[in-house]
């Protein structure tokens, strides 16, 4: 793209270079950056990473050169663009699921065959009969035919049960009438319904014989499969520009009494029966919590690439960015002059930035724990197990809540730790945070899906207390997360904190109790209200969500400590290079201390309220966060630079690897399309752009 500004050639910034601040900071780590993000990685995916980064990166159809300055048609066309030529790649390179959500990743513009393949094709994986899947999954798999998934409605989204849609079966006819009976009954936000889907899945009301059965899904056409227009009967269309995913064309849909075959309800589970319309029920009612908790354990690990990207750029950007000299610590150059501090030296901007590093490697390890729990639930429901189902599905909608809430406030702290120039669209933060936004919506409200959490624990307690202990669940009792604190609990209601230094608070058996203790407490606690005080659930709504996230960060917590402290012990190939790399192990503790002492500190009112701390212990707890802050600050940015956040992923200006933020951010401004035209200011002309030659384009008041 060219400038239309020049920008004198002689002029560079001043001294010292950024460049050269950087590979000062590169200089200072005391760890193997290449060892520490092939643990990230682990060899198979780490080779997969380079492979893919070297297809995409070189291709043109993937150019983000201008994406900063294109409106929503620009935008859009380009995904179209992407979406294509992506298509075409995962054909003639065979790509599986893990090579697509990688070159996704890379690509970062959200595209309308997204949820074609992120859940049209895998709900028609786990929830189609094999008929089924011949018939829609093997042309979806080809790009046949595009599909989307309708569930939200202009009305209703969290409620599922409460959607408007209607499925009626038409014994006489053997087919399915699909029905948009309100205007609120509007299916909306459905991602690539607006301009490309001609196949939808459908949430919608199943209604047989006269009775209701809830939620069902069925795969319906909604365009004319040569036209491409909306088949008769279907309104539909795109639901306009967004806060963000503006490359994405969320759509609106309306069905008028739409007619569908019988055999279009997926019915892996459930089905109505040819011509009576009997209902056959499903074997177990909460089979679909299985998909939900693998799908949270994908949105967890998407939280860690998120921050990931967020504190790379903000650590990057605070080691070149000088503001202000220290007085008491002047920073001199070689030849004596003295210069302004570079901001990563400031405590506040560590306070800030420090724990967003060490949140990135606790979801890292929480959601490598998740996966390996969904893989043993699999295990089990095969045999007609389902034992683990009901603590992974809460545990794992507490988790979605905590993490992206986490991930969202995280994002916005580090583009706030960039000051002005983290304002700008060219920090790299701007696209970035719009389009991750809804992940605190989509697959349940963070606050509605805390709610599914606390009734596990509320229900867990409860059985506990009746069977006083362990007893309650036998076959869990060494397993189970979620017991093992609340057992402690209900052993010594009144343990209080043993620290008296500042060392104790490195002790991994009191950071683990601290965090039991505390969440057990305030179930305890809630139980109480619940149950003989009769508050009502409506009024609990506040301190349910604070169990859920207390709950949550007691997982992330242990998950941490035990992948540190079972390194010897376990299988795992990263885990070993912990064990057989002290400098590793070191750092990546450091970095564990710090997440649990940090989020720690920033609940203090709840550890204090059950009365586990003293105000004296709080006092110690925040002197040895500012000593980690210490340990930390020389391994900053080798500690980024480990995650391995390619210059094309995270488009900065600021953030970039070689450090050269003002050269760069000038020359992108250069490449501004508003600095090619020239204005005509005179309030009495009708011309507003002077060299504007082209009379179609021609702008006139």
């Amino acid at each position: 793209m060219s400038s239309y500004v020049k920008i004198p050639s002689n002029l560079k910034p001043s001294d010292p270079q950024g460049s050269d601040l950087l590979a000062q900071e590169r200089a200072t780590v005391t760890f193997d950056v290449k060892e520490l993000t092939l643990f990230l990685f682990g060899k198979k995916n780490l080779d997969r990473y380079h492979e893919i980064l070297r297809i995409v990166e070189n291709d043109p159809a993937f150019d983000k050169t201008n994406v900063y300055f294109m409106g929503r048609n620009e935008l859009f066309k380009h995904a179209m663009k992407k979406e294509k030529r992506l298509a075409q790649l995962i054909k003639e390179n065979k790509w599986k699921v893990e090579d697509i959500q990688f070159a996704e990743w890379l690509l970062d513009t959200p595209g309308p065959f997204g949820v074609h393949r992120g859940m049209f094709i895998p709900t028609l994986i786990s929830q189609g009969t094999e008929e089924q899947k011949k018939e829609f999954l093997v042309p979806a798999l080809k790009y046949k035919i595009l599909g989307c998934y309708a569930q939200t409605e202009l009305g209703h989204g969290s409620n599922v049960q409460g959607l408007e849609t209607t499925a009626t079966y038409i014994s006489e006819a053997d087919e399915f009438e699909i029905h948009s009976p309100y205007l609120t009954a509007s299916k909306w936000w459905i991602g690539g319904l607006g301009k490309i889907a001609n196949h939808a899945v459908v949430m919608a009301q199943l209604k047989s014989n006269g009775k209701p059965y809830g939620p069902h899904l069925f795969v319906v056409q909604v365009r004319d499969m040569e036209t491409h227009q909306p088949l008769p009967d279907i309104t539909i269309g795109d639901i306009g520009p967004k806060f963000g995913l503006n490359s994405t064309d969320n759509g609106f849909i309306l069905f008028d009494r739409v007619r569908i075959p019988r055999s279009n309800m997926l019915s892996k589970f459930s089905q109505i029966k040819k011509g009576t319309g009997e209902y056959i029920n499903p074997p177990n009612n909460k089979l679909l919590y299985g998909t939900m908790v693998l799908v949270r354990a994908i949105i967890i690990s998407g939280v860690r690439f998120a921050l990931e990207r967020a504190v790379t750029i903000a650590i990057r950007y605070s080691a070149v960015r000088r503001q202000f000299v220290d007085k008491e610590e002047p920073k001199k150059l070689k030849d004596g002059r003295v210069v302004e501090t570079i901001i990563l030296d400031y405590t506040m901007q560590q306070y800030r930035l420090f724990p967003v590093i060490a949140q990135a490697y606790a979801c890292f390890f929480t959601a490598k724990v998740m996966i390996d729990q969904y893989a043993e639930y699999t295990k089990q429901s095969s045999v007609g197990n389902y034992s683990l189902l009901t603590d992974l599905h809460a545990s794992s909608s507490g988790l979605k809540s905590l993490t992206t809430t986490m991930a969202v406030d995280s994002i916005e702290e580090c583009r706030r730790a960039c000051g002005g120039h983290g304002y700008s669209s060219f920090s790299g933060f701007v696209k970035f945070y719009q389009n991750y936004l809804p992940n605190t919506t989509w697959e349940g409200d963070n606050f509605v899906l805390t709610q599914q959490t606390a009734r596990h624990l509320f229900k867990t307690f409860r059985k506990m207390v009746l069977s006083k202990g362990a007893e309650a669940y036998p076959s869990q009792s060494e397993r189970n997360q979620t017991m093992t604190y609340i057992l402690q609990y209900l052993n010594d209601p009144n343990h209080t904190c043993t620290a008296t230094t500042l060392l104790d608070f490195k002790n991994p058996e009191l950071q683990l109790r601290a965090f039991g203790h505390r969440a057990a407490y305030l179930i305890a606690n809630a139980v109480d209200q619940i149950d003989n005080q009769k508050s009502t659930w409506n009024s609990m709504l506040v301190e349910i969500n604070r169990i859920s996230r207390a709950h949550c960060q007691y997982l992330l917590v242990r998950n941490f400590i035990n992948a540190l402290q079972n390194s010897r012990q376990s299988e795992d190939e990263g885990l070993h290079m912990l064990r057989d790399n002290p400098s590793l192990k070191e750092v990546t503790l450091t970095i564990c201390n710090l997440f649990v002492l940090h989020t720690m500190e920033k609940d203090l009112g709840d550890f204090m309220e059950c009365g586990y701390l003293t105000p004296s212990q709080a006092r110690l707890l925040r002197a040895q966060i500012y000593n980690l802050l210490k340990e930390i600050r020389p391994n900053a940015v080798g500690l980024v630079d480990a995650f391995l956040i390619p210059d094309f992923l995270l488009q900065s200006a600021i953030g970039r690897y070689d450090g050269k933020v003002y050269e760069t951010m000038i020359d992108w401004a250069s490449k501004e399309p508003l600095n090619g035209i020239t204005l005509d200011v005179n309030p009495d002309s009708d011309v507003l752009i002077r060299n504007e030659t082209d009379n179609k384009t021609k702008a006139k008041l």
